[in-house]
């Protein structure tokens, strides 16, 4: 399994944790990208196999003291921040000018 953050625009965000099997993993997250926005993921999938997945997803929320690493991020109705993440790896997130934000 591996290990999900969802971050959404709601002022009460919690930043829970859910788990995915590798195949609903990759679903969400492209090879080598481990940031996703909703949006995106809608667009480049099938909306049955994407609700199929987040509803199974969605059964299996763990708590952050349990969770042995985030995998990804999964980003709701955060559209400003694209522009951070132009590869859509955490570890390469940007600032607009093209400065590294770490």
């Amino acid at each position: 399994m591996k290990n999900i953050q969802v971050i959404d625009g709601a002022v009460n965000c919690v930043y829970d944790i859910f788990q995915a099997t590798e195949d609903e993993f990759n679903t969400i997250f492209p090879a080598g990208e481990d940031v996703a926005f909703i949006d995106e993921v809608y667009a480049r999938g099938s909306k049955e196999l994407l609700d199929q997945a987040f509803n199974a997803i969605w059964t299996r929320r763990i708590a952050k003291a349990q969770a042995h690493g985030i995998h990804g991020l999964l980003l709701y109705d955060l559209e400003a921040k694209k522009v951070y993440y132009p590869t859509r790896r955490d570890e390469e997130a940007r600032n607009p000018s093209g400065a590294p934000l770490r």
